[in-house]
């Protein structure tokens, strides 16, 4: 169920449990019960229902803020999802959006669109080990940058002893680079840059897919909308 999108492991343990799955119109109450790829999968309305309502919220996340859990005494980033942060218009009142997790990093030196889920299909979708969604970073650098040290960041350089996937690199304007990247491994663009003799100044995230940062301000978040997808 997982590996076709239809629902997180976890969720897919949830619905089989409450016999909310069936394959080829038979319920299925086992779980880790195998299937082929000629067998239909379907989920009860119900376990439908309670999908639509998980929510995706989309960041602007400020430099200072980690992605995830708490660490050196910096703030997760889910705590600006606060009722005064919302754009265009702030919430009258609390609307708690629990189980909210980070889909993807974004380091706390670092600024941009960040997405907070409680959707697994979407969380598997941007960050499953297949995903092949890219996301779009400006980052400003200083240093010498050549023909040779595109060809680099482009294809050519390896983390962590394992070869990066190509990316899209190309010079906006003076100090200026556009990357475009399929993977997310830890501070990938800053030890991209270091490899190459780049120094870092500024980094934002300003696309994942689909979904545009746009006119968002730092700081404030707003809901994925319905017709919208990665």
């Amino acid at each position: 169920m997982s590996q076709r999108g239809l629902c997180s492991r976890r969720e897919a343990d949830q619905y089989i449990e409450r016999g909310w799955v069936q394959v080829d119109g038979q319920t299925i109450s086992t779980l880790g019960s195998r299937v082929n790829q000629e067998q239909i999968i379907t989920l009860d309305r119900r376990a439908q229902r309670r999908q639509q309502q998980r929510k995706t919220v989309l960041l602007h996340k400020p430099i200072g803020y980690v992605s995830g859990q708490p660490e050196d005494a910096h703030q997760p980033a889910v705590k600006l999802i606060i009722p005064g942060n919302r754009f265009p218009q702030p919430e009258r009142k609390n609307q708690p959006f629990p189980g909210l997790a980070p889909a993807g990093r974004l380091d706390i030196d670092s600024s941009g669109l960040l997405v907070l889920t409680q959707d697994g299909r979407i969380a598997k979708q941007l960050i499953g080990t297949d995903s092949m969604i890219d996301k779009e970073y400006l980052v400003r650098v200083s240093g010498t940058i050549s023909p040779a040290t595109l060809t680099a960041l482009r294809c050519g350089l390896t983390l962590d002893d394992r070869p990066l996937l190509p990316a899209k690199v190309r010079v906006l304007q003076h100090s200026l680079l556009q990357f475009i990247l399929h993977e997310g491994r830890k501070r990938q663009i800053r030890r991209m840059c270091q490899a190459v003799d780049l120094q870092v100044l500024k980094l934002k995230r300003v696309r994942i897919g689909k979904i545009v940062l746009g006119n968002l301000p730092e700081g404030c978040w707003r809901l994925l909308k319905n017709h919208e997808s990665f």
